[in-house]
């Protein structure tokens, strides 16, 4: 076992700059043409001139974004940056691999400090640093990493000395970071509001006075503090509410479905998957994991933002899959396509897809490294048609917000060269939403996509999510060599569209209770839309001797496809009565003598607050209503109280 390090010189400087000259090793970064010779300037700022080490692996990277962390709270800077310098050691990790530890350590500090920024790797700069020289202001570290290497990489070391630590030897592959992600977090793009006339305005110039969720949205995209302060308010409430909790015996964010969590979630699966087969799209399966060295998705795989899970199997390694893209995409590529086929739609349901978010943003049902992702993918003919999915397929999210009965604020994210061409298209997507939206306008395509949209809920910390997503691929059907035949027998390239109507079933979920969370904060009832209440009616009887009108009528609540049970328990009234309303039961039914004679019913009604007179029949009827076209799933649990186990 042999120590290795990676060193850290840290300056506290009232202003530092550095302006890229050229490209110093081969593996460097990639520079917009306008960014070279271009001098960057930071005021207030923590200088992190940092050398990769040898060895130098994940451990090594939290533990100097630790270090950061706390100068960076010591000296009160404003920003930090992060700045590759080769001259600290003679023991040089090499450069890809350097460059992917730099990125890491880079993103790691952008946790805490999101305005961090990391100059170019690779590159001759001229940089002048004015370090405001008090104590603190000039620290050197080492950030001591233990890892086992082999005989050639300690011979390698110059004075190395073998020491008995305990190590564990890392895939190498772990902790490659996608070059999207680096590229999307390096991007300067520029905010807008767009307007339902279409006219656009700069983000930080528009009066936001009607329009607080947006504002608060706005806010969040811009300075994109992604981690939370405090635990969110939906966490309180999935566990309370017995749908879903934190498994222990798994890697974080990865979590624990419980049968009434399982069911909501189960209803959100069949109806998106519904929606999307009606719209015309084929269901397929597709594996969960893939090569890493498949020459297609290698090329993916740095064109798509998000961290993978690394699984070993003899000796290959394979990544866990963050979409279903890589599988639809094989499909196709063995597909023989007409023109005439077009537009060609593929639809799954990825259960799961795998992204390994980092630590400090995994929160809840929100942001998680395990989640259920509708995903269809649909191959047009050309940009034309594409944009006519692309409306369709606007259209289908709208109706799906207003089914879950959530507001939300709009996002387009748009390379600036599409937007010139397509102004008055985006108008009239605007014009349907009614309101204000944010727009994001890049220079430099990161990824694949020119555009896309995405309708985000804002939620009781002031945090923006994505739910529904399309977007507009251009660079895809050259990667998988994805091609159709013309109306003259020539191969085309198609151009694709990637879209989630819902977004991630398990974020539907979590933009609902943080919906409830704040009614909550209001002062007002929650409830869960009733076609989706895991329990729709509960029957409460008054005595032992009620409980056979209660079964009778659970038998007829049950052969009309409601979700109903009995409280058998020998609970006070009150207490039963208590426990149904904590669990946002719809419907509570209080059966007594009246009742069993009469057979009308009294019911305390969530939606009005009232205790209302009905029948089983009207409630019957209520309930169909709203579940119009919803699939039906049955309570999955025992319908009497006293056989279900307390969790």
């Amino acid at each position: 076992m042999v120590l290795v390090c990676m060193r850290i010189l840290e300056l506290h400087c009232d202003r530092a700059s550095y302006t890229p000259k050229e490209k110093a090793v081969q593996d460097a970064d990639d520079l917009p043409k306008e960014e070279v010779g271009k001098q960057n300037v930071f005021e207030n700022a923590l200088v992190v001139f940092t050398t990769v080490e040898k060895g130098d692996n994940k451990t090594a990277v939290n533990k100097a974004a630790e270090a950061v962390r706390r100068h960076f709270t010591e000296v009160s800077a404003k920003t930090v940056l992060v700045y590759p310098y080769a001259h600290l050691s003679s023991n040089l990790a090499p450069p890809n691999e350097a460059k992917n530890i730099l990125a890491e350590l880079w993103m790691a500090v952008k946790t805490f400090c999101p305005s961090a920024h990391k100059s170019p790797f690779g590159w001759y700069k001229a940089f002048a640093v004015s370090c405001l020289g008090h104590p603190l202001s000039e620290l050197a570290k080492t950030i001591t990493s233990e890892e086992e290497l082999g005989a050639a990489e300690k011979k390698a070391l110059p004075g190395a000395k073998e020491i008995a630590v305990k190590a564990e030897k890392k895939p190498e592959i772990e902790d490659a970071v996608s070059q999207s992600l680096i590229q999307e977090a390096q991007m300067k793009s520029r905010f807008y509001v767009m307007t339902p006339d279409g006219k656009l305005e700069e983000a930080d110039k528009f009066d936001y006075s009607k329009h607080g969720e947006l504002k608060k949205f706005a806010d969040y995209e811009i300075r994109k503090v992604r981690a939370y302060a405090q635990e969110p308010a939906h966490v309180k409430l999935m566990k309370g509410l017995q749908l879903v909790d934190y498994e222990p015996g798994s890697d974080s964010g990865n979590l624990r479905w419980y049968p009434k969590g399982r069911l909501m979630k189960k209803i959100l699966e069949r109806l998106v998957t519904q929606v999307c087969i009606d719209y015309g799209a084929m269901e397929v399966e597709t594996p969960i994991m893939y090569d890493y060295e498949h020459p297609a998705l290698k090329k993916y795989l740095n064109r798509f933002p998000a961290r993978q899970y690394v699984v070993k199997s003899e000796d290959k390694e394979f990544f866990l899959r963050f979409s279903a893209c890589f599988g639809q995409f094989l499909i196709n590529h063995d597909m023989v396509i007409s023109h005439k086929h077009l537009p060609l739609k593929t639809y799954e349901l990825t259960k799961y897809s795998f992204r390994r978010e980092q630590s400090g943003e995994v929160a809840g049902l929100k942001r998680l490294r395990a989640f259920t992702m509708p995903d269809m993918h649909t191959l047009c003919r050309d940009i034309e048609q594409a944009r006519g999915e692309f409306e369709r397929q606007f259209q289908l999210c709208l109706n799906w917000m207003k089914t879950m009965e959530l507001d939300f604020e709009t996002a387009f994210r748009i390379h600036t060269e599409f937007y010139e061409k397509n102004k008055g298209w985006y108008g009239g997507m605007v014009k349907k939403i009614g309101k204000p939206i944010l727009v994001e306008m890049f220079d430099n395509r990161y990824a694949y996509f020119i555009t896309k949209f995405e309708f985000n809920i804002v939620d009781t910390q002031a945090k923006g999510s994505a739910l529904s997503t399309v977007q507009i691929d251009v660079e895809n059907a050259e990667t998988y060599d994805l091609a159709y035949v013309d109306e003259n027998g020539a191969k085309q390239r198609p151009v694709i569209l990637h879209a989630s109507i819902s977004g991630s079933t398990d974020r539907v979920i979590y933009a609902l209770l943080e919906k409830e969370a704040r009614k909550i904060e209001e002062g007002k009832t929650p409830m869960f839309p009733l076609w989706l209440s895991p329990t729709q009616a509960r029957l409460i009887p008054l005595a032992e001797r009620h409980l056979k009108k209660c079964e009778e009528i659970l038998a007829e609540l049950k052969e009309s496809k409601v979700r109903a049970d009995v409280d058998d328990r020998a609970e006070t009234l009150q207490k039963r009565i208590r426990d149904a309303e904590k669990e946002w039961v719809p419907y509570i039914i209080v059966i007594g003598d009246k009742e069993a004679e009469s057979g009308k019913l009294s019911a305390r009604v969530r939606s009005t607050g009232k205790v209302e007179e009905t029948n089983a029949a009207k409630i019957i009827s209520e309930i169909g209503t709203v579940s119009n076209g919803i699939p039906f799933e049955p309570l999955p649990l025992p319908d009497h109280l006293t056989a279900r186990p307390v969790i």
